[in-house]
């Protein structure tokens, strides 16, 4: 584990709730599954013949989806054991590659040469970054990738008496949960739930042609780099 990990409440979290996260599913309702499904549906097709840089893969079940239609997937995430289920889950996946990327640390050369992205996806990722992780992140996609890309955020909507509930608020206007572990233990996670005015707002720095979508208990955003 890296020292970013090691300070890092959010990685350190997911690490050690990887072994029991595939089963989180289980717990949706069939509501939240028919989202799932017609989100993965119309997504799979967005995305077809691109190349994807996806970040946050987590256990790879996105991975997976994409990776039926996509030209190729680089899957990355920062929490090791997250991603060595998605490697093992995504084994048979002969257009994916897998690499521990930190998505707050991108690396200068990230999609240079003939196999630059055309796609950035992350599911999942955004709502567990501050306000200020969330402006950092995609001024280092715009600068990295360059404009044209294709940016598709998909993320949790908030839900009354589904969603978990919110802890606090803090000064930046970051809404916090409480998350428990696989031993019962808690812990308190950023956990944001964006308006459309807010996304628009804060996309409209770095993206053009913003279209914003939801269903009851998701939503997602796509956008062009600038």
């Amino acid at each position: 584990m890296d020292k970013h990990t090691a300070v890092n409440p959010t990685i350190a979290y997911y690490d050690g709730i990887a072994a029991h996260y595939d089963n989180a599913a289980t717990e949706y309702s069939e509501e939240q599954l028919e989202d799932l499904d017609e989100a993965r549906e119309q997504l799979s097709t967005l995305l077809s013949g691109h190349r994807i840089l996806e970040l946050g893969c987590g256990t790879g079940a996105w991975t997976e989806v994409l990776g039926e239609t996509a030209a190729s997937v680089l899957a990355t995430d920062a929490s090791v054991a997250m991603l060595d289920l998605a490697r093992m889950h995504g084994e048979e996946l002969d257009n994916v590659d897998y690499r521990l990327l930190d998505a707050l640390a991108l690396p200068d050369d990230l999609g240079s040469g003939e196999d630059k992205f055309t796609a950035v996806f992350m599911a999942g990722l955004w709502s567990r970054l501050t306000r200020d992780q969330q402006e950092s992140l995609l001024l280092s996609l715009k600068k990295r990738l360059g404009k044209d890309v294709l940016l598709v955020i998909f993320d949790d909507d908030y839900v009354e008496t589904e969603s978990a509930t919110i802890a606090r608020t803090d000064l930046q206007g970051n809404t916090h949960e409480y998350q428990l572990d696989a031993e019962g233990n808690r812990h308190e996670l950023v956990k944001n739930y964006p308006t459309d005015s807010y996304l628009r707002k804060r996309l409209d720095k770095v993206g053009r042609e913003i279209k914003i979508a939801r269903w009851e208990f998701y939503w997602v955003l796509t956008c062009r780099l600038k």
